[in-house]
């Protein structure tokens, strides 16, 4: 057997069945095909005597989570540059995004392994030699690589980057994670855990305070709060690839043929096992994008609120649009194809001059007469009007993709769930509320708001719509129920894939919530506000 088929352990669907969350077991609730503890296969040879060269793929996964450690880089943004730099092929390439975007997410639960093996504080670690203990890790307890290969690999990778000398603790300490599988590793790291929240937290790895905040979350959204294991779950999944034809602009003929598959929520979308998707003619033009279904789905709605039975607005032809925090582009792409449909002009503002510039890219594929780009505070929205009324010059729709934590997303941004602290809730609390003034302040009277977040957090949620309505007498909520399912493929969202939550008892306006282990997307929250 080559190296390669060594590495991988044999056939890639399998791989996916020994992911945690999804592992094969028997009856007795071992996993099946995992070699007895007396069976397993170690190199014989010393560190000093195994290979000293770096993979590629293993070098591609390490380098992405240098990046994230040292330059507080996002996973999903520098993996694909870096598979690309190394000119790795579709398997490697997989392999690669797999291990990377694992060991990130499963840093917490695997430094709690790490820290039973190691003899001193992780802290006191090189952070290089950390990062490589974490891919081993990753290897040996939720990837079918086989043992000696994730040793002797890991080993080499080191020696190759960082130097000889932890080649020898790097060996020590990974076969002291070898000696035990996951089960066994999770019974022992939750034995003593404090309550049910923070077992679930290293079971599924997730800190404590994430956990406790999706349960409520659960709760607060009209779903039962039992759910919590399943979404868990969902968030440590590898997410599908969604891509999106705008609309007039794009055509996903050839992501069909790519092996793609029609998306089953939102027109004009398709659902990817993923590969470098830029290879594709249509995604580097633009015409097709890479866009999560739900916000895809969010964007749609708040053109398909308010439409007559003959698709029109509602309001006179035309008409003027804003995306009040546009970047990194993906919604202003498809509000603005949407925009040029109807007649409309969209004004993408984003308060970052280099998010703006990615903005402008991302909305290059959509006749210039659609759209504008102004790089500013949204929270200074009132200056787009100027010196007028929003009577006079106000918008007719208005998207608020709010700054938010990002809870609703972390299958996505796999190493945001431990950077993120309760601390962020405070600090962004204050800012979402006033950019959802700010846009209401320049909506023109029976013009509507979409207030949207990719957190389900109800501070982020619910509460910030209730307290900015509780301040102003000229808004009000609508229902937000009837236009997502407008937008939405026919009988997409029916029984339990009902979103709505109504807004007071079991009646009135409902807000929509979207979960990824019931939706397949990430957890936006979408609240549509109507200036009277």
């Amino acid at each position: 057997m080559s190296e390669r088929d060594d590495r991988r352990g044999g056939d890639r669907g399998a791989d996916r069945d020994r992911r945690p969350g999804g592992a094969r077991r028997n009856a007795r609730g071992h996993e099946r095909n995992r070699p007895a503890q007396s069976d397993r296969a170690y190199s014989s040879s010393a560190p000093a005597g195994r290979t000293r060269r770096a993979d590629p793929a293993r070098l591609a996964a390490f380098e992405t989570l240098r990046a994230v450690s040292e330059e507080g880089a996002y996973g999903n943004l520098v993996l694909p540059r870096i598979v690309r730099a190394h000119r790795l092929d579709r398997r490697d390439a997989g392999f690669a995004t797999e291990l990377a975007y694992g060991a990130l997410r499963w840093q917490g639960t695997w430094d709690a392994v790490l820290a039973r093996c190691v003899d001193r504080p992780l802290g006191e670690l090189d952070g290089a030699v950390l990062d490589a203990l974490r891919l081993g890790t990753h290897q040996l307890l939720a990837m079918r690589v086989p043992d000696h290969a994730a040793l002797d690999q890991t080993v080499g990778l080191v020696r190759a980057v960082v130097g000889a000398g932890p080649g020898g603790l790097v060996n020590a300490v990974l076969r002291k994670v070898a000696a035990r599988d996951l089960p066994a590793w999770v019974a022992e790291l939750t034995a003593d855990a404090a309550d049910g929240t923070a077992r679930l937290g290293l079971a599924h790895a997730h800190p404590a305070w994430v956990v406790r905040a999706l349960r409520q979350a659960l709760t607060a959204h009209g779903r039962d709060a039992a759910e919590i294991e399943a979404l868990l779950e969902a968030d440590n999944a590898a997410p599908v690839v969604n891509l999106v034809a705008l609309p007039g602009l794009g055509d996903l003929t050839e992501a069909r043929a790519a092996g793609a598959e029609e998306g089953d929520l939102v027109p004009d979308s398709a659902l990817s096992s993923g590969g470098d998707l830029h290879r594709l003619a249509s995604v580097r033009e633009g015409g097709v994008r890479v866009q999560d279904a739900g916000s895809q789905l969010v964007a749609r709605a708040l053109v398909a609120a308010g439409q007559d039975a003959d698709g029109g607005d509602g309001t006179a032809e035309g008409g003027r649009w804003l995306d009040l925090c546009a970047g990194p582009g993906g919604k202003a792409a498809l509000l603005a194809a949407l925009a040029d449909r109807r007649g409309a002009h969209l004004t993408a503002n984003e308060v970052a001059p280099h998010r703006a510039e990615l903005v402008r890219r991302a909305l290059r594929p959509v006749p210039e007469r659609a759209w504008s780009v102004r790089t500013g505070d949204g929270r200074r929205a009132d200056e787009l009007l100027e010196g007028r009324s929003a009577e006079e010059a106000g918008f007719d729709r208005v998207l608020v993709d709010a700054p938010c934590t990002g809870l609703g997303a972390l299958r996505r941004r796999p190493e945001s769930r431990w950077r993120r602290s309760p601390r962020d809730l405070a600090e962004l609390g204050p800012l979402q509320r006033e950019l959802l003034h700010a846009a209401l302040d320049v909506t023109r009277p029976g013009g509507l708001v979409a207030y949207v977040t990719c957190s389900p957090h109800a501070a982020e949620t619910v509460t910030v719509v209730q307290d900015v309505l509780a301040g102003r007498q000229d808004a009000e909520l609508v229902d937000a129920l009837e236009p997502v399912r407008a937008a939405a493929l026919p009988g997409s969202l029916e029984g339990d894939r009902d979103p709505s939550r109504p807004w007071e008892g079991d009646s009135g306006p409902a807000t929509v919530q979207l979960w990824p282990h019931v939706h397949g997307t990430d957890a936006m929250f979408l609240a549509l506000l109507r200036k009277r």
